[in-house]
């Protein structure tokens, strides 16, 4: 699903009203599915509610709301905020029903609106939509803080509804005036708009649903950011023939763990084992092989050379004599920055390694003889597809023009907001001012698949695609869970879908399984492992929704 700015909904909104469907038709459309959206959710028979509308478009959205919501038996009273009526049929429909209409220009302190509110049971807000390009002030900012005032002090607050967008929200940045009302509920048209997606005004949208209200999909075509379906899943989703072996499923190869961080690779071996891959190796140093193995039976291991407990530069020439039996390497996972990691890291990803000083060994692992020759043949082999998580970023970070070497002909990177900073020289707080700008650019520049993570993570290709994953879950804001992460997009990529779509899919059953946690043991106390069994009911969810 294409995911819009004010400006692209706006054009294809003309575009549909010159194809036939007109913004009359738009506009009932758009009011008969938000009452659709409230009564699949609750029974609406007697309900008061309150329908606060403002000019233009939304404010008709509004009585359209009330007219609808009337015939069906609620007990609906309108507010008006600098709204023309003359020559307004969605008005005149709604007094032909004899529904209360406050205004408030003639609304002294808002006292109707207040006993409106106390009682009400539902709030529609329709007051801006999707244009608002300014600070709220003025009788505006005065009748939303009546409302959030008594919204807070009541013991039972009103189920309150957005049409189309909260309003205070900024539809293209996320923005949200400190007036804005946050709504429970909000029904969008079209198309979701970016603010949707963006913090802070993320937080105030609510559950979200978008209803197309009979707008052309092909209207959209040329929009290049979209948000995950379950329907786009599905149907990425690998096949499970009846005659399948595990060769059918692929194999994964999981470079990852140091004596500090040995969770890190069970959590990423485990989560590629639980996506549905036919084989799983974690290629570990040597101390951390039995501290995983013991947790984890289902996998294979290739011991590594170590440097106390950090994986060393000698590891590359074992790697090599083993990767042709694997379609994807997962690399990074608490691997640490330490000298030996990092150079192993960098004679393993880079075609052109730089120059080192002499190894200091500081473990028992010494070179063996002809290893210098042997790395030098090793650095021009072609890795297959790899996913580049945590240590492995951290240290890429320190490199300039990592990308311009990279030996692997597909990558997915797989930043949080720290690593992208330090991946492009730059601030988090540059990267979170606009996480969609730097999601793209960074794939564009580096020629590979980008996962910017977070609430509502991103996946980016080189030519321009990103795609929103529709999950803000704070179940998974616990150390580990970003290795679970990786571990599901390899195992996907094992299975031989494409980097884009490994990540869209990985990312989703991520996102949906810490969703499915987060409801069974609530957002704080869950732990990265408890994702790992929610993974396969996640998928399962998929296929069946």
């Amino acid at each position: 699903m294409k995911v819009a700015t004010a400006a692209e909904m706006s054009r294809i909104e003309k575009a549909a009203d010159a194809g036939g469907l007109t913004y009359d038709q738009m506009m009932e459309n758009a009011g008969r599915a938000v009452v659709d959206a409230m009564i699949a959710r609750r029974d609406m028979k007697g309900r008061r509610v309150v329908v606060l509308c403002g000019p233009g478009n939304n404010g008709g959205d509004g009585l359209v709301v009330a007219r609808h919501l009337h015939d069906l038996e609620a007990r609906v009273s309108v507010y008006l905020w600098k709204r023309d009526t003359t020559d307004d049929h969605n008005f005149d429909a709604v007094m032909e029903r004899k529904v209360p209409v406050a205004r408030a220009d003639e609304d002294s302190g808002f006292a109707t609106l207040r006993e409106w509110l106390d009682e009400a049971d539902v709030v529609v807000d329709a007051l801006l939509g999707t244009g608002l390009t300014r600070p709220i002030g003025g009788t505006l900012a005065e009748l939303l803080g009546v409302v959030a005032e008594v919204v807070a002090g009541r013991d039972d607050p009103p189920w309150v509804v957005a049409v189309d967008i909260p309003t205070g929200v900024n539809s293209d940045t996320g923005h949200s005036d400190p007036a804005t009302v946050p709504a429970d509920l909000t029904v969008t048209f079209g198309l979701p708009k970016r603010g949707q997606f963006l913090f802070p005004g993320a937080a105030d949208v609510g559950e979200l649903v978008v209803d197309d209200i009979d707008i052309p999909a092909e209207l959209s075509s040329d929009i290049e950011l979209g948000v995950t379906t379950v329907q786009t899943v599905r149907d990425l989703l690998p096949p499970r023939p009846l005659d399948a072996h595990k060769g059918t499923f692929g194999s994964a190869l999981i470079v990852a763990g140091s004596v500090n961080y040995t969770g890190a690779a069970y959590l990423a071996a485990a989560a590629a084992t639980r996506v549905g891959t036919g084989l799983v190796t974690a290629a570990l140093p040597g101390p951390v092989y039995p501290i995983v193995a013991a947790r984890l039976t289902e996998a294979t291991y290739l011991v590594l050379p170590h440097d106390m407990g950090v994986v060393a530069p000698d590891a590359v020439k074992v790697l090599r004599e083993h990767i042709a039996d694997y379609d994807a390497i997962l690399i990074g996972c608490g691997l640490t920055q330490e000298q030996p990691a990092a150079e192993f890291l960098e004679e393993f990803l880079l075609h052109e390694p730089t120059e080192h000083r002499r190894r200091a060994h500081i473990g028992f692992v010494r070179p063996a003889a002809g290893e210098e020759e042997a790395g030098k043949q090793v650095q021009e082999t072609t890795l297959p597809p790899v996913v580049i998580d945590a240590d492995g970023l951290n240290n890429l970070a320190k490199i300039d023009g990592w990308w311009k070497n990279l030996r692997a002909e597909q990558a997915i990177l797989t930043p949080h907001p720290g690593e992208m900073a330090r991946l492009r020289g730059t601030e988090i707080a540059e990267v979170q001012a606009d996480r969609i700008k730097a999601a793209r650019e960074a794939a564009e520049e580096w020629g590979q698949v980008v996962v910017l993570k977070g609430a509502y993570s991103l996946i980016a290709a080189p030519d321009g695609r990103v795609t929103i994953n529709p999950f803000a879950e704070p179940a998974l804001a616990t150390a580990g869970t970003g290795d679970v992460l990786a571990g599901a997009i390899v195992g996907m990529l094992a299975q031989g879908l494409t980097a884009y779509d490994a990540a869209v899919v990985g990312c989703y059953l991520h996102g949906l399984a810490g969703q499915l946690v987060g409801a069974e043991l609530g957002s704080a106390g869950a732990v990265a492992g408890d994702l790992l069994l929610a993974l396969p009911y996640a998928i399962q969810e998929v296929l069946s929704d």
